[in-house]
């Protein structure tokens, strides 16, 4: 990681010193040398198993939020003014996004975050900071109502596990489940791997409406007091996710497995079929037009 680095600054110095020359790094105690290991850092997560040009990487640079970045670092180093300020700017909007997504159960999804923010866990222990893990590539808004919603979604499905499961309702499964074709688990292993491939390819705040909307169930109108968005911003994005991830999946499917034509429509209706990853609610909508 070290020849890495130094490989990076090799090629980068010259920029990552003009966007270091900003009031933030300076104010969050941030050296030239944590801003170089920062903004690598930043570069090996965006373009893992990647090899980018130098004027990718650079015009990928100028694209962070940089100024979120360095206060992100130093409310993770331990900079009382960096959390005076995440405190001040951050917090209030934090805890209503919390209300919006779980209503009384707000509070308490707020500040678990809140914890695993300043470095410790649901049981008083101490950890990094998970500050560590924003990289500047959204804003650090737009991340934390993203971890929010990953978090309330991780507690209703552990509270779903608990729940007895009516045996009718083994009766009630699509005729698929119950007696597979030979090449259910292909077409849904292929389908999953290309739906993943294409949401990891979206913009942060398109993965956020996407997990609220078919996550969370949330109502467009919900979605939109929890973004800062009109309900028809919300529709309008939702609606280009899907269909970006539709043409991105049909591509991934017919690159990577050879699958398209009618294989493709049967891949479809059997994965639509399939109760742990529900395509056709995803992307049936993007097929208008």
């Amino acid at each position: 990681m070290r020849a890495e680095l130094q490989t990076f600054a090799a090629s980068h110095d010259a920029l990552v010193a003009r966007l270091w020359n900003r009031r933030s790094a300076a104010r969050w105690g941030i050296d030239l040398e944590t801003f170089r290991s920062m903004l690598h850092e930043s570069v090996t997560h965006r373009f893992v198993d990647l090899t980018p040009s130098e004027r990718t990487v650079d015009a990928y640079l100028t694209s962070l939020h940089l100024d979120d970045l360095c206060l992100a670092r130093g409310c993770a180093e331990g900079n009382d003014g960096a959390w005076d300020d995440f405190i001040a700017s951050h917090r209030p909007r934090l805890y209503a996004a919390a209300r919006a997504l779980a209503g009384d159960n707000g509070r308490e999804l707020a500040d678990g975050l809140y914890g695993e923010l300043y470095g410790v866990t649901g049981t008083g222990a101490g950890r990094g900071s998970l500050f560590r893990y924003f990289h500047g590539r959204s804003s650090l808004a737009t991340w934390l109502r993203s971890i929010l919603a990953q978090r309330h979604i991780d507690v209703r499905r552990a509270a779903a596990r608990t729940e007895m499961v009516d045996p009718s309702e083994l009766e009630a499964l699509p005729a698929s489940n119950r007696d597979p074709s030979p090449d259910r688990d292909r077409f849904v292993c292929a389908a999953q791997a290309a739906l993943d491939a294409a949401i990891s390819a979206l913009a942060d705040a398109d993965r956020l409406r996407l997990r609220l909307y078919y996550g969370q169930q949330l109502t467009l109108a919900s979605i939109g007091r929890a973004m800062g968005e009109h309900e028809a911003t919300v529709s309008r994005k939702l609606d280009r996710a899907r269909r970006f991830l539709r043409k991105r999946v049909e591509e991934t499917l017919a690159r990577d497995h050879g699958i398209e034509g009618e294989a493709l429509r049967e891949c479809f209706a059997t994965a639509a079929d399939a109760p742990e990853l529900h395509l056709t609610r995803l992307l049936s909508r993007a097929e208008d037009g």
